[in-house]
């Protein structure tokens, strides 16, 4: 089969590069420089002249502070070209593997993991566009896959572990918010994941909504501990904080723990624990180094 992946030269989309190198199928990787999934017809053509069997999204606008800003381009990103993906898969009876966030659920007090069918209540432009997007899937209606997931970090492009390993090893002190809950995701383990369920066909027949994240729980504050102690950084002292020290113009989830039952149950997917991916990933980094 041909599989398209969006996105990839994005964090996902690095680590579904290096998932699927020794697949049987034929991954095309694209990023906006090959394809623009905004433009519809493009989209179609290209699905029609690859014959395209199956779409792996990795494309999405994720500046959570700065699409307050730039709503109209994150409504075009997030919905418009999920919308062109979905139609051409339509059309040609491919499945969409589509991946989405947390912020779905950032407006709620929830305080126990959350089940894809809790109700979606997005507090800025990013969430809303995003469970645009979903919806807009559902809408049109083409066999899919859509994977909720939160707090990603990987070897490639900016992310929150990047940023914690150069500051932890400069400044002498760093303030960190403990108030908001969440599971760290390692971009690999995700790319994995979405590998198993293309590459074994697991998606036929079970169109819907999945959560995946590592296991566990964390704040960011712990998040940040664990990322000084595995790169040795020992001399930086870390604090926790509340979030209302670093205001922001969009309300974080204070809690955004998913629950994986769902995607452990129907594809069999094996999910490691947080702490043990953080440390396979920063071992990987500093051998960059």
């Amino acid at each position: 089969m041909n599989i398209l992946v969006t996105g990839a030269n994005g964090q996902l989309g690095n680590e579904m590069r290096i998932v699927a190198a020794e697949s049987a199928d034929n991954y095309i990787f694209t990023d906006v420089a090959e394809l623009d999934i905004t433009d519809a017809a493009a989209v179609d053509e290209a699905v029609r002249r690859h014959n395209i069997g199956a779409i792996i999204n990795c494309a999405a606008y994720t500046n959570v502070d700065k699409a307050e800003d730039d709503a109209e381009f994150a409504e075009t990103l997030n919905v418009k070209a999920v919308e062109n993906l979905a139609t051409a898969m339509k059309a040609v009876d491919g499945v969409l593997i589509h991946v989405s966030t947390d912020y779905v659920f950032g407006g709620a007090d929830y305080n126990t993991p959350c089940r894809e069918d809790l109700p979606a209540n997005p507090t800025g432009v990013y969430g809303l566009t995003k469970l645009h997007g979903e919806q807009a899937i559902a809408r049109i209606g083409c066999r899919h896959i859509i994977i909720r997931t939160a707090w990603l970090y990987s070897e490639f492009g900016k992310n929150f572990v990047k940023t914690m390993l150069a500051l932890t090893a400069e400044r002498p002190n760093l303030n960190v918010v403990f108030d908001q809950v969440g599971s760290p995701t390692y971009a690999l383990d995700l790319a994995r994941a979405i590998f198993d369920i293309v590459e074994n066909r697991k998606y036929v027949g079970n169109d819907g909504i999945y959560h995946f994240s590592n296991e566990g729980v964390c704040s960011w504050f712990d998040f940040t501990k664990m990322i000084a102690e595995y790169a040795g950084h020992t001399v930086c002292r870390i604090s926790p904080c509340h979030s209302d020290e670093f205001p922001s113009r969009v309300v974080r989830p204070s809690y955004s723990v998913l629950d994986k039952t769902k995607i452990k149950t129907v594809f069999g997917v094996d999910v490691p624990y947080w702490t043990d991916s953080l440390k396979l990933c920063i071992k990987n980094l500093q051998s960059q180094q």
